[in-house]
């Protein structure tokens, strides 16, 4: 009987392998292209060795499709099918049906509705990168490194990156219990979050004295160089004569907003960041092309473990090309080019297809930027600095089974007696009564408690040592 039933099934996948072997290839490589990457040549599919790998595939289809114990759509089963491939390959890859897709565009322009948190996928759970400043995330005190556990009581792990937004996002005014595991003081809560128009103000900026500006790139949206090439104007006319530019926990956003921020300060026909994937329409070079650039005006660039992407781009740019001394820590290292794709049906595909490399030559992806000048932030007295922060390399080890990137975590805590927790709460209930209805609304800056930045305007303020880690930090852009 068994062995009539699998006859039958191969039988059944058979009648339907080609219909579906065209349909699987047809959406996946239909639509007009918006990404990162301006063109995306479809490659040459070997239909024989394809056809093969499918009827195993088209089995399983048939199988599901009439015995399985619940009814499932050839569309539901599509979908997973899709979404268990793009997990099979990295971090972040993935679909995003129509409203996912539709969010996704809302964002690269600057204005969504949800949360404000840029996350990724980690031991199969949904991660915080970082919060975006002045949204209601950040006003709620989620930090980068957080664990999502749940969102409204849906167990988060296995769930795709979209999915998880698409729960976040939703009607402005109302709200979103999110179940969070942090690591720093080991324990898991809940917060409820209320969503709303989440305009992501990119730059900020003003003067920290009469001479130095400071100029802070929240993320790279579709105005990101506009306002940063106002805001420099701004400050010169305000007597700046030299700059810190903060991208600390920035998690990044466009490729074009990158280089275009990079070439205000490098002189045209320069390299700002190059692309190399596995076809070689994917390798590419971008240049400066401003004949106006500032090379003149020290710059003091600040980065730590939140710092992505296109915020890379900038400072490994700054910095191979001698244009800026980096400070801080070493940044996150997600140094990868995901090409968005719009598909027949208004979905889209979010797929990753080369890889950064600074202008010498440097892969970002997995190492990330390494500061001239290191300064780890100093914390209140008493407070441990707690674990690594989590960067794309751990990712990467965890996902490709290399590491279990826990059980490192679980070996960089110290064991706690009962007196140790005691007092841990006991200056958590001290904080509690300290707070007062505008702690939340976050200074500018604050020399007074940054040693970042404190570091960064000493540099600047001595010509000399600037000079010196100038010429000394980074490689020779190629």
């Amino acid at each position: 009987m068994e062995e009539k039933k699998g006859s039958w099934a191969v039988t059944v996948a058979k009648k339907f392998l080609k219909t579906l072997f065209y349909v699987v290839v047809a959406a996946f490589f239909f639509g007009a292209g918006l990404g990162l990457v301006a063109t995306w040549r479809t490659p040459a599919v070997a239909a024989e060795s394809s056809y093969e790998n499918l009827k195993v595939f088209a089995e399983i289809m048939a199988l599901v499709q009439n015995y399985y114990v619940e009814e499932k759509s050839s569309k539901e089963l599509t979908e997973g099918a899709i979404h268990g491939l793009l997990r099979a390959l990295d971090p972040h890859s993935s679909y995003m049906d129509r409203d996912s897709y539709n969010s996704r565009k809302q964002e690269t322009e600057g204005q969504f509705g949800g949360l404000g948190i840029e996350i990724t996928v980690r031991d199969n759970y949904v991660i915080i990168v970082a919060p975006i400043e002045d949204t209601p995330a950040e006003r709620a005190g989620l930090t980068a490194g957080d664990k999502i556990i749940k969102i409204d009581g849906v167990v988060a792990k296995d769930m795709d990156i979209m999915d998880a937004v698409k729960r976040m996002r939703g009607k402005v005014g109302t709200s979103v219990k999110l179940t969070i595991y942090r690591e720093q003081g080991d324990k898991t809560f809940d917060i409820d979050i209320v969503r709303a128009i989440v305009k992501v103000k990119s730059v900020k900026f003003g003067m920290i004295d009469n001479e130095t500006g400071y100029l802070r790139i929240v993320s790279f949206t579709a105005e990101t160089s506009r306002d940063t090439q106002a805001a420099l104007a701004d400050l010169k006319g305000k007597g700046m004569k030299q700059l810190v530019l903060d991208l600390r926990n920035d998690p990044g956003g466009l490729l074009k907003e990158a280089v275009e921020v990079s070439q205000l300060f490098i002189k045209e026909g320069e390299v700002i960041v190059s692309t190399r994937g596995r076809t070689s329409d994917q390798n590419s070079r971008f240049l400066s092309h401003s004949s106006h650039a500032d090379t003149e005006t020290p710059v003091v660039v600040l980065i730590n473990a939140g710092s992505a992407s296109a915020s890379e781009i900038v400072s490994g740019a700054l910095k191979d090309h001698h244009r800026a001394v980096v400070v801080g820590v070493r940044s996150f290292g997600k140094g990868s080019v995901q090409t968005v794709r719009e598909l027949s049906d208004g979905s889209g595909l979010s797929l990753t297809t080369a890889r950064y490399y600074t202008p010498a030559g440097t892969m970002i992806h997995g190492v990330g930027i390494e500061p001239d000048v290191e300064v780890k932030i100093d914390l209140p007295p008493g407070t441990e600095q707690g674990p690594e922060p989590i960067r794309e390399k751990d990712l990467m080890e965890h996902f490709n089974g290399t590491r279990d990137v826990r059980q490192d975590r679980i070996d960089q805590k110290k064991e706690k007696t009962a007196a140790d927790k005691a007092k841990e709460k006991e200056k958590e209930k001290e904080k509690e009564k300290e707070k007062e209805p505008l702690q939340n609304l976050k200074k500018l800056f604050d020399m007074e408690k940054d040693n970042q930045l404190q570091k960064a305007v000493q540099i600047l303020k001595d010509p000399s040592t600037y000079k010196h880690f100038k010429e000394q930090g980074g490689k020779k852009a190629a």
